[in-house]
């Protein structure tokens, strides 16, 4: 997980109001003062206008037996019934509670001030002077438009090539549910005030935990092509884990002596991550989407062609030129069973893809809904729009959308993190003794790793080999999106889903990918399906991470941080439009219990 550093800078976006909206957005380039959420009504109605405020004192008013339903008198309707004042109340009434939620501060790692040549900050597609080091000109250009939020200014940015920036002006959107992307910081989430902050600054480039995690990524690029059930007996894998074991700041799991071990390598820190196999039961469990059958075996790459290790093509796609590589596609379809796999599902996967088919394993398998289903035990009834299929399956969407929004703010408007494929530029530079060339530092547990020398070994460059021909996409790397999606859906199963059930009759697949055989280990009998939601999540966001080249260890936890924290604040504000009373227990990724009610 990253730390809180020194020397940190702080930065809150000003989020415009519908009368401010041609001002300029300050934001984490700025570095502005964090302003404190209103809780009071009197603001709240000053600010929302004559017209809204005298619906919302109508709404307030005592309200009679809503209107709408087929006891209701046949003629016509009233103008505004009571039902739509209800509804109206109900929706002011969200909007006050989620405003007075505090507004944490936003804490970068303060690298961008550290270092003039912005060699430790994200400028990937804007026109580079040379590895690591982007052109003046083009990064002014940048943050004139990040501070602006003026879509002339995006336009005017300087790029390189012709990839265009990742959606930048998303990171402005605003959501009618949940609370503000302002509201998500460097902070617990309200009500956990023991827990872990949700996004807390990246790592200093120069810091042992900036090392670690990029010699973490070099051995992920290393194993690629290794399948996870043999890395017990892999000598690099049994490097890995030893050499991991060594570094004090290694975030990831341990065994009970303090090591790591090459079962333990690229797994995640919550519950359920570590037990039974690597690959999570939900990513190999044939299903079916209605009446079409879904096997879950996948299209996946060729193994050993690797991307972006000589400086042409790596100096190439920094600008957004196209080098005109594409990634060869295995012809057998395989289940997912090594790094490699998993980057090239990650590849393409549409948003919420692995969370939706998630859904379709609980459903197919007839597991047992939460124990909070106001359903559960009825005789006369059961759920369907509301705590049913159609409630599971529509929300996983909604939901993932809402994520993006979040983290995309984190991303452009606060952080500024560049990507592992930058930081490799920085070591190489290093490496090859142009350090005057480049600001950046980095701590000497990266530029003595045995990693790093392995993988010079094989390329003959210090460079970051990558799963893709393009490398990352063209948005900063912290935090990530399909972590930030992925705790979100994986907390919206869990709130309709049983996760304390014990899966039964656990797969693992063959190491070529073929085929599925029982998993035996010792653990079989304690996979549950809240532990394989974890475990889902990091598999997903891992493989478009650790093993693809292209995301930190540290943007997939804080992300599944974020994601549960916004679906939490969904789910909580949708609690309040469902009919039927309900209390529903989630378990949290930090082990702690969520409450999610009505009543």
């Amino acid at each position: 997980m990253p730390t809180n550093n020194a020397n940190e800078s702080t930065a809150a976006p000003v989020r415009r109001t519908l009368a401010a909206r041609n001002q300029p957005m300050r934001n984490a380039v700025s570095e502005a003062e964090n302003p404190t959420a209103s809780s009071s009504r009197r603001k709240f109605l000053s600010n929302i206008g004559g017209a809204s405020a005298a619906a919302y004192a109508l709404a307030t008013v005592g309200l009679g037996p809503l209107s709408g339903s087929a006891l209701a008198d046949s003629e016509a309707a009233p103008a505004s019934s009571n039902r739509v004042q209800h509804a109206l109340k109900l929706r002011i009434d969200t909007a006050q509670r989620d405003a007075r939620i505090p507004v944490p501060r936003h804490t970068t790692n303060g690298d961008q001030q550290r270092y003039p040549d912005r060699s430790a900050s994200y400028s990937k597609g804007l026109l580079q002077d040379d590895i690591g080091v982007v052109n003046a000109a083009a990064w002014a250009s940048f943050v004139k438009a990040l501070r602006s939020g003026q879509n002339s200014d995006f336009e005017a940015i300087i790029i390189g090539g012709t990839h265009t920036l990742n959606g930048p002006q998303g990171s402005y959107a605003y959501d009618l549910e949940t609370a503000d992307s302002d509201q998500f910081g460097n902070a617990p989430w309200i009500g956990d005030q023991g827990g872990l902050p949700l996004v807390p600054p990246f790592a200093h480039i120069d810091s042992a935990d900036y090392g670690t995690q990029l010699v973490e990524m070099y051995w992920g690029s290393l194993l690629r092509d290794v399948a996870f059930t043999d890395y017990h007996g892999n000598s690099t894998a049994i490097t890995a884990a030893a050499e991991l074991t060594t570094m004090p700041a290694y975030k990831g799991p341990r065994d009970g002596n303090g090591n790591v071990t090459p079962r333990l390598l690229f797994r995640g820190p919550f519950a359920g991550d570590t037990v039974g196999p690597y690959m999570s039961q939900f990513m190999i469990t044939p299903t079916a989407f209605g009446a079409q059958p879904c096997n879950q075996m996948m299209t996946a790459y060729l193994p050993d062609i690797d991307y972006m290790s000589d400086t042409t093509t790596f100096l190439e796609v920094q600008n957004g030129i196209s080098t005109g590589l594409t990634n060869k596609v295995d012809p057998v379809l395989r289940y997912l069973h090594d790094g490699r796999g998993l980057s090239a599902y990650t590849h393409v996967d549409v948003l919420y893809q692995a969370y939706f088919t998630a859904y379709m394993v609980l459903s197919s398998l007839k597991f047992p809904v939460n124990p909070g289903n106001p359903y559960n035990g009825s005789k006369t009834q059961n759920g369907f729009g509301t705590f049913g299929a159609p409630d599971f399956a529509a929300t996983q969407g909604e939901v993932a959308a809402r994520a993006i929004n979040r983290v995309w703010f984190q991303k452009w408007l606060i952080h500024l993190t560049h990507r592992p494929e930058a930081g490799g530029g920085v070591l190489h530079q290093i490496l090859s003794g142009n350090e005057k060339k480049i600001d950046a530092r980095l701590n000497k547990n990266v530029l003595h790793s045995k990693a790093v020398a392995q993988s010079f070994s094989k390329y003959g460059t210090y460079l970051l080999s990558q799963a893709f021909p393009e490398g990352s996409p063209y948005h900063p790397s912290y935090p990530t999106g399909h972590g930030t999606v992925g705790g979100a859906c994986i907390t919206l199963l869990k709130f309709f889903f049983d996760g304390s059930h014990l899966w039964p009759n656990p797969m693992v697949p063959t190491n070529d990918g073929l085929s599925l055989e029982p998993y035996t280990g010792s653990d079989a009998g304690e996979i549950t399906v809240g532990g394989e939601l974890n475990k889902l999540a990091h598999n997903v966001s891992y493989g478009h991470g650790i093993h693809a080249g292209i995301h930190w260890r540290s943007d997939t936890e804080t992300s599944l941080l974020l994601g549960e924290a916004m679906a939490l604040s969904f789910l909580q504000d949708r609690a309040q439009t469902y009919h039927e009373k309900f209390t529903v227990q989630i378990t949290k990724l930090d082990g702690s219990i969520a409450t999610i009610t009505n009543e």
